[in-house]
């Protein structure tokens, strides 16, 4: 007998257009501030989801994009979702946050935002995001988040022309009154893939270095929460098994469920840019059919973690981890099993923990 799983949370990618032009974005939006040019979901069929969802078990919803508050309609989403008491949870470059926006989120059920932020200086954070003014707009929209009683994540997207600025953003971050500060390191996904041919990415080694610095040295000195996005191979027992770590380290495919801006369903937002990762659409079927049928979720299911390749299939971790991130390593391999780029990397170096593969003696390992 098939066995059935509870749809948790959705991702909805409101709008496949962004007011910013970031130039690591994954998702890879079109930069049309202009919101009469953009793509958006449309506020009904939200609502129609949601409904549909709630008997199944949906708990928390997330709205990410392009970016979501360029949605015309978000106002009537949240209020959706705060009369739902559902929990909401935003990813926004925060530049279009104001105070009235800000305290309508407050309201909401257990809201978890994240706001990016990729450097402490203007300079730094306007040339990756391409935008001339969006970090002063930024700094603003997390202050009226704070104001509003709502403290944000800070994400910062590492790569080699702001790692100076980790600790500095930690300093910044604890200034703005933020819950917490995320360190995402850049891979080479979509816009990421450009910038790593030019080589401006950092390499394996040096990941591992600042992640231990971050997770070892300034996580003991920070006075708020400090993480990186690496898989949990690379995390110690404490943050393993802390679920805030765990959650910032792998994607649960097995409970979430993707829209996207034309109604169709995704596991996540690189179906904007990768067709094998949508299976079917709001418009012209239910969430139950699709999230109890669509082939794609039961192959999925099927597979993982059992049938992953390379260092993930000996990964002690495997059951918890998932892959990291299927989308991710089909982007960068091509291959729908694949393992995680940064796990293979590190073990085809010889920096892949030993203690985190099954039996190591058992596996050639790579000098």
């Amino acid at each position: 007998m098939r066995k059935k799983y509870k749809l948790n949370t959705i991702y909805f990618y409101l709008t496949n257009g962004c007011n910013l032009n970031c130039r690591h974005c994954w998702t890879a939006p079109t930069c049309k501030p202009d919101a009469e040019k953009n793509k958006f979901l449309d506020v009904g069929l939200f609502k129609d989801i949601i409904e549909q969802a709630i008997p199944m078990g949906l708990s928390a919803v997330k709205f990410s994009g392009g970016e979501p508050l360029l949605h015309p309609g978000i106002e009537k989403m949240i209020e959706f979702i705060q009369q739902k008491n559902i929990f909401l949870i935003i990813e926004t470059n925060g530049s279009l946050c104001s105070p009235a926006l800000a305290k309508q989120i407050s309201r909401c059920k257990g809201v978890g935002l994240a706001v990016s932020l990729d450097g402490v200086k203007a300079e730094t954070h306007d040339n990756i995001r391409m935008v001339s003014g969006c970090f002063n707009k930024a700094i603003q929209g997390i202050k009226n988040l704070v104001d509003a009683g709502v403290y944000p994540q800070i994400i910062m997207s590492v790569m080699k022309e702001n790692k100076d600025e980790i600790w500095p953003m930690i300093e910044l971050s604890e200034s703005l009154n933020a819950q917490s500060v995320k360190f995402n390191f850049v891979a080479p996904v979509s816009r990421g893939e450009s910038l790593a041919n030019q080589g401006l990415l950092l390499g394996i080694k040096e990941i591992l270095f600042l992640h231990k610095w971050i997770d070892n040295d300034l996580g003991g000195m920070a006075k708020i929460s400090v993480s990186t996005n690496l898989p949990l191979a690379f995390k110690s027992l404490g943050r393993i098994f802390d679920p805030a770590g765990i959650g910032c380290s792998r994607c649960d495919v097995f409970e979430l469920l993707g829209v996207l801006a034309d109604g169709s369903f995704a596991l996540c937002g690189i179906g904007e840019n990768l067709s094998q990762f949508v299976f079917g659409n709001a418009n012209q079927q239910r969430v139950d059919e699709v999230w109890n049928n669509a082939p794609f979720l039961l192959q999925l299911r099927e597979d993982l973690p059992l049938r992953l390749k390379g260092i993930c299939s000996m990964c002690v971790l495997k059951n918890i981890c998932l892959g990291y991130c299927v989308a991710m390593n089909y982007y960068v391999k091509r291959e729908w099993l694949a393992p995680c780029w940064i796990c293979e990397e590190a073990y085809r170096q010889g920096l892949f923990p030993d203690s985190r593969i099954i039996n190591p003696t058992r596996f050639f390992k790579p000098n």
